[in-house]
């Protein structure tokens, strides 16, 4: 991710009061020096003043803490990664640690993506009981990867647990300077907590994607990911996901996904095991003064139509390009971070309401979304389910042929087999595979075809090695096995 200075670089994060001494009464006499220090000298504190004050916010900030710190767990993550960056083709055995935040009593907890990505085996740490027994006490359970959101960097997890204590989630108004707490388990060091205000509510640092962020100064660091950014009230208002940074450290530039988003992808990865995103066929820029000035629009800021796709939604609905948006689903657009958000949220599944101005006349549209299908689930409609499962890793593949190939066409290897589903009930050994994975070889040994994936995975040992060379998304990676 691009950042403002040179040096800079995006981290993700997967691992007082002074005294001031009282002027002298230079000059003057004894009596005079004696009067003027009385005169300057600080008045006891009454009633709830000073130190009770104090005292009051020290007692209000430890109740805040007890009542979240139950709810953060450590996750920790087991797999294989690359042993450098060269082409040595050298694996090894990686361990990433992040956070999570339980969300429901039923064991469903939310972190980042990246904190999961690739993993062979999840495990959470959930403190055991309150206050400092709950650093060292933990309870320790594995996690089932329910589904994840690359786009928000969002996953979420499942643990067998009940009555668990959660954090809620939800929309909560932030503002410049509000105070937060930042908790999760930078370098390993379970329910760590930092304080510090928020520095900005719609940071939007990639243009290119739909996520708009919090920044916050509270200190940050690797290992934190995943774990929550809480007002004074306990409440969550987001999930901490990476660092702007030099030196690999907090540097006071942290950024955190906003709770209603997070809520969002919760739901929709709960129920769907995915985030269901609909197509309206509209593209937006940022108004400027020289581009209202040459369209003769009524406004020099928000957000006007750059283009509207022939046969789209968005062309039926009667939008046109030129047009400035005015509100979705009655949020107020004053920018394209407060564009991306709105339509991000919007349910897939109901019309997009569009309040727009073109000239002087105020319209309201609405626009009834499509889903852009994946081109791992176009492939699926003609899997042939009886040959294409492979038991042992629980999912559904194809022979990457001339359709596979033509529906991803920006493979980096033609030869492979690619999964086009997950059947998780028959089998789990590839429970980190997903659809749209091209496997290129199992245990260095290129597979070039979907029977020879399954003749190569049924001659794994139980228990033995068992690593796969998949692609995804453009990227290269190693993916262990669970062969138990």
């Amino acid at each position: 991710m691009a950042s403002g200075g040179q040096g800079w670089k995006a981290m993700a994060l997967a691992a007082a009061l002074g005294g001031l001494g009282a002027p002298g009464a230079a000059g003057a006499g004894p009596k005079a020096a004696g009067a003027a220090a009385q005169a300057q000298a600080p008045a006891k504190a009454k009633g709830p003043a000073g130190g009770g004050i104090l005292r009051a916010l020290d007692a209000a900030l430890g109740e805040v803490i007890e009542k979240i710190s139950p709810a953060v767990v450590q996750v920790t993550v087991s797999g294989y990664a690359p042993a450098d960056e060269t082409a040595s083709g050298a694996i090894v055995r990686q361990r990433v640690l992040g956070s999570g935040v339980v969300v429901d009593p039923d064991g469903y907890i939310v972190t980042n993506a990246h904190v999961v990505a690739g993993a062979q085996r999840v495990r959470i740490l959930l403190p055991e009981g309150r206050g400092p027994a709950a650093h060292t006490a933990r309870r320790i359970y594995d996690a089932r990867v329910i589904g994840v959101e690359p786009e928000i960097d969002l996953a979420l997890l499942k643990i067998d647990a009940r009555n668990l204590p959660v954090l809620a989630l939800g929309r909560r108004e932030v503002r410049p300077g509000q105070l937060v707490f930042a908790v999760g388990s930078p370098e390993g060091l379970a329910s760590t907590v930092t304080m510090g205000v928020v520095s900005s509510v719609a940071r939007q640092p990639d243009p290119a994607r739909p996520v708009v962020y919090i920044q916050t100064d509270a200190p940050i660091n690797p290992g934190n990911s995943g774990g929550p950014l809480v007002d004074t009230d306990g409440n969550v208002v987001g999930i901490n996901t990476f660092i702007l940074t030099q030196g690999g450290g907090s540097e006071g530039l942290g950024f955190a996904i906003p709770s209603d988003v997070v809520k969002y992808v919760y739901e929709s990865l709960r129920r769907h095991g995915r985030v269901e995103h609909s197509m309206i066929g509209l593209a937006a820029q940022a108004i400027t003064p020289g581009l209202a000035s040459g369209l003769r629009l009524s406004q020099d800021w928000g957000v006007v139509v750059g283009d509207v796709a022939p046969g789209s939604p968005a062309e039926k609905a009667g939008v046109l390009a030129g047009d400035v948006i005015v509100s979705v689903d009655g949020r107020p657009i004053d920018g394209m971070p407060s564009l991306a958000p709105a339509i991000y949220l919007h349910p897939a599944d109901a019309p997009l309401s569009l309040v727009l101005r073109r000239g002087e006349e105020v319209l309201s549209v609405k626009v009834a979304g499509v889903e852009p299908r994946r081109p791992a689930e176009r492939l699926a409609d003609v899997a042939d389910l009886a040959r294409s499962t492979v038991p042992r890793l629980g999912v559904v593949a194809m022979d990457l042929d001339e359709q596979a190939r033509a529906a991803m066409p920006e493979l980096r290897s033609p030869a492979g087999v690619v999964v086009v589903a997950r059947v998780p009930e028959a089998g789990q050994a590839g429970a980190a595979l997903e659809p749209g994975d091209v496997i290129h070889a199992v245990n260095r040994t290129p597979v070039a075809s979907l029977t020879a994936l399954k003749a190569a995975v049924a001659a794994l040992p139980p228990g033995g090695p068992g690593v796969l060379r998949v692609e995804r998304r453009g990227q290269l990676s190693w993916i262990e096995l669970d062969l138990d």
